[in-house]
């Protein structure tokens, strides 16, 4: 079997060259070799992501490059398109070339072949028998056939030749593995987006990119009919409503399906492990058809698709279908500290005003219960006893953490409800937020969690807020508006120094001492600018390196004990009767004031505590027409038929040239294989003792 392709006589180079090239094997196994590498590119990176994700991974630069060369929808682009054509045309070429030849040398008996020939064999025996050479011909020629053999017996050359052969059927191998390469490519082009193209480029169909438009209201151009052979979409339906149009993603925007049936959710099953991982998914639903309002009810499950007038709806995920919820506002930044109400729906926006300046709330997502890694030992907490750079790198380790951080402890648990939004200012930036309901048991600490990013790709960073005496953040937003209070900042200091110099004192050390502590409260408060233990060890660097280890003792313990007068002038402030001196309430301060220090990177006017909700399931829903699966089956059927002639059907052939001699005949037995194995071995040597042998 050669290599090349097809070669046309003709006076044209070109030409001939390029059908030669086309046709030729090692054309399609190069094409093979990159439909290949790019196939794997597309499992690497996601597909049909929107426009954000891709440039936040790989940066406008190659986000452009990845661009233009189609990476993002790599199976729909024109250059992958084009290379399964002409390898479907270059595989039907060499299909069409050896197919004729590998059918004639089935045929074949190969009896052409001469004495001197068989005798060149490595494979060969020679003996004498005392029968004549037609009676050792017809002998033989039966015990190949019981043998398995096809036997031909031909006079030549004053003599008899025994052509056998066995295994011819190998051949279809090739042919069978080949044409399973045209029909799955077939297949997959059916079943690829060239259907959809194909309407883009020649009826003006383009995608929707807009937002806050009924899908009733899309215009026709931004619409599939259903005429449209095959698709891939999907669609999102919360309990008690029902869908009719899917959803397939482009990279400039949606393109809109329109549906034989509409789809009505009645409910939505999720059941989950132990682990949180989801057990579970099914969407109970009944199908209306659209054409003859005939109904009928059904069960989606994963794996178990429901099939209604050739398409397929597939159960994929799920998401909220517009849970309704309450939650209480706390200020994050001056001394206020009243609470006010929201409410929210996911899936839609709130406005907020925080005095001059309006942001928007995008409630993007609630979970009713979250099962996270609880076996962690990390105290967030200033001790006593560590220098400044300790209590700076455990203060500032969170912001690269999880809710839970030891991956190796199975201490799992769960944590109760959670709300995500993104809370997005007048210039468009946002940030997003994942604030838990209730409070989380930490290091033997209760704290509200709450987590915070820039970036859609980036881990959430935890802000821990510690629980007060009733299991709420009300304490640490007193304490922290009155940080913000230079008022309340002055009185706390001045609280702290008549304590500290009770007795008889000279009022200038006083002073003194109520300055400096006035003065520390305010660095840690930042007075406008980056407070917490970063304001602190900035201030530290400014003194010599000899003194600053002492410095930092001093330092912290004249910030403990102000802010613990601070938390007593907050109270009062608020009508609120005197803190109590109690281990959990130095426990308390202690976090209260690594919460306060985080704070500063928290980047949001407002903290939103979730109160209550009333949860909505909706079910995500995959609805494909594939017409080009059975064709893909078929080549799947072909392909396997195909490996297994090629690999476990051996073809052999034997030759035995019979001539007459004096008292009997003489016979010369040689056989061939394409692939020596050992049972090729030993069935030349059983075939040696079952062909008649001298007497």
């Amino acid at each position: 079997m050669s290599t090349t392709g097809i070669e046309l006589k003709t006076r044209r180079r070109g030409l001939a060259e390029t059908v030669e090239l086309v046709s030729s094997m090692r054309f399609a196994i190069s094409l093979l070799v990159i439909i290949a590498i790019a196939a794997i590119i597309g499992t690497v990176m996601k597909q049909n992501e929107p426009m954000p994700n891709y440039i936040n991974q790989f940066g406008p630069f190659w986000y452009e490059i990845f661009g233009r060369l189609g990476l993002y929808a790599l199976y729909s682009a024109w250059w992958f398109l084009a290379i399964m054509a002409v390898l479907i045309v270059s595989t039907g070429l060499c299909v069409l070339r050896n197919t004729p030849k590998m059918l004639r040398d089935m045929r074949s008996w190969r009896d052409n072949v001469r004495e001197q020939s068989l005798r060149n064999f490595h494979h060969k025996v020679e003996w004498n028998a005392g029968q004549a050479p037609a009676e050792l011909a017809s002998q033989a020629a039966a015990r190949l056939q019981h043998a398995g053999y096809g036997v031909k017996v031909v006079e030549k050359d004053n003599g008899l030749l025994v052509a056998a052969k066995k295994g011819a059927g190998n051949k279809f191998g090739y042919i069978f593995a080949h044409t399973a390469i045209i029909v799955i490519l077939l297949g997959g082009m059916l079943d690829s987006e060239l259907p959809i193209r194909f309407q883009q480029w020649f009826f003006g169909k383009t995608p929707f990119n807009g937002s806050g438009v009924l899908i009733s209201d899309v215009p026709a151009k931004h619409r599939l009919g259903l005429s449209n052979p095959t698709f891939r979409g999907n669609t999102l339906i919360a309990e008690g409503q029902s869908s009719q149009t899917a959803i397939i993603p482009q990279a400039s925007g949606v393109l809109l399906q329109d549906l034989p049936f509409t789809i009505q959710l009645n409910k939505f099953i999720i059941d989950f492990y132990s682990t949180g991982m989801p057990k579970l998914f099914a969407s109970e639903v009944v199908i209306r058809d659209n054409e003859t309002g005939k109904t009928f009810p059904g069960t989606i499950k994963v794996n178990q698709p429901l099939i209604y007038k050739g398409v397929a709806i597939y159960q994929s995920s799920f998401e909220d279908g517009g849970s309704k919820l309450k939650l209480t506002g706390y200020p994050m930044a001056g001394p206020d500290a009243r609470p006010f109400q929201l409410n929210g729906e996911v899936g839609s926006s709130t406005d907020l005003k925080r005095g001059d300046v309006s942001y928007a709330v995008e409630w993007s997502g609630f979970r009713p219960f979250n099962v996270e890694n609880m076996g962690s030992n990390d105290a967030r907490a200033v001790a006593k006893g560590k220098s400044l750079e300790e209590q700076l790198a455990a203060s500032l380790d969170k912001h690269s953490g999880s809710a839970g951080k030891n991956a190796n402890n199975k201490d799992l648990k769960n944590v109760g409800p959670s709300v995500q939004y993104k809370l997005r200012d007048a210039t468009g930036q946002a940030r997003e937020f994942m604030n838990y309901m209730q409070p989380v048991t930490l290091d033997g600490a209760e704290v509200f969690l709450s987590g915070v990013r820039a970036n859609p790709d980036d881990n959430f960073s935890f802000l821990r807020i510690p629980a007060d005496d009733q299991h709420t953040v009300h304490e640490w937003m007193l304490l922290r508006a009155a940080l913000a209070d230079p008022a309340l900042r002055a009185e706390a200091a001045r609280r702290y120094a008549a304590r500290a110099m009770s007795g008889a004192t000279p009022a200038g050390l006083a002073a003194q001492l109520q300055e400096s502590a006035q003065r520390s409260l305010g660095i840690f408060a930042g007075d406008g600018r980056q407070g917490g233990f970063v304001a602190v060890s900035r201030f530290l660097e400014k003194i010599p390196p000899a003194e600053q280890e002492k410095a930092a003792t001093i330092f912290m313990k004249m910030l403990n004990g102000t802010m613990w007068e601070l938390w007593q002038v907050a109270h009062e402030h608020n009508g609120l009767a005197p803190v109590e001196a109690s281990e959990p309430h130095g426990r308390f301060l202690q976090l209260a004031t690594n919460a306060l220090s985080d704070s500063f990177f928290y980047g949001a006017p407002v903290y939103l505590q979730l109160d209550d909700f009333v949860e909505v399931k909706a079910s995500v829903l995959q609805v494909t027409r594939s017409p080009g699966k059975k064709v893909v089956y078929l080549g799947c059927l072909l392909l396997v038929a195909g490996v297994f002639a090629m690999f476990y059907i051996r073809e052999r052939r034997l030759w035995i040239w019979i001539r007459g001699e004096t008292g009997g005949s003489t016979a010369l037995m040689a056989m061939s294989t394409q692939r020596k194995t050992l049972d090729f071995e030993r069935e030349f040597d059983d075939l040696k003792t079952k062909l008649p042998q001298s007497a």
